[in-house]
């Protein structure tokens, strides 16, 4: 008993000198890298939505709402006949008229909002309801649920070229070992496109079905991040 409780005393004097000499290094340096990769792909504008008004002018203003009243009520019973189109009305304003600053009646206008993923079939209802109400816009969109997928596909390419390019960063800098110590992913598109306006107007005094092609939307996934090197 007395033989080991020596040899553990002898040896605690080498075990702090090696802890001292621990304590004594450098702490570990590293060199902060950062940068940005960016992926892209054009998808299909899944969803059209229009925007009609029904608008009038006069001297009663009583009158003048009931007309919009009806148009618009006359819009939507039709919009409602099909299962593909959803509608929704707008705002409601009337607004007084001035001529030379002195009150001349009234302008009462509502809009109704149509979306579907048919562009077809809401090109045809737009067209029977240019008999009554007026088109204010036309514009395309991606879906939620179309977006969220090409997002999810891109977000794997993104992450992958992410890695790609760290790996050439740091082999070009001669550390092919490094650690990642930031990461951001970014998601974006390119917005609803508009139809244009004066192709709009003439389809509107024609009031014939507008051509509708919805075309593609670029839908973006960046990844801002840094790894760090270590110094030898």
């Amino acid at each position: 008993m007395k033989s080991s409780l020596v040899a553990l005393l002898s040896l605690l004097p080498l075990a702090l000198s090696a802890s001292l000499v621990r304590a004594g290094e450098p702490e570990p340096r590293f060199d902060r890298i950062r940068f940005s990769t960016t992926v892209q792909a054009e998808i299909d504008n899944d969803l059209v939505r229009a925007v009609l008004y029904a608008q009038r002018e006069g001297t009663d203003a009583a009158t003048l709402s009931a007309e919009v009243n009806a148009a618009v009520a006359w819009g939507v019973e039709k919009a409602k006949a099909i299962p593909a189109v959803r509608a929704q009305t707008l705002g409601y304003q009337t607004s007084p008229v001035y001529t030379k600053q002195t009150l001349t009646g009234w302008r009462v206008r509502q809009s109704l909002r149509l979306e579907s993923a048919e562009a077809a079939t809401l090109s045809a209802l737009i067209g029977t309801l240019q008999q009554r109400l007026g088109v204010q816009s036309i514009d395309y969109d991606v879906s939620p649920e179309a977006r969220r997928q090409a997002e999810d596909r891109l977000i794997v390419e993104a992450v992958d070229a992410f890695r790609q390019r760290a790996d050439l960063v740091a082999k070009s800098w001669g550390q092919p070992d490094y650690r990642l110590v930031e990461m951001q992913v970014n998601t974006q598109g390119s917005g609803p496109q508009p139809y244009p306006r004066a192709a709009m107007a003439m389809e509107m005094q024609a009031s014939a079905a507008p051509p509708i092609e919805a075309g593609t939307q670029a839908v973006r996934v960046s990844i801002e991040g840094a790894i760090e090197l270590r110094v030898r």
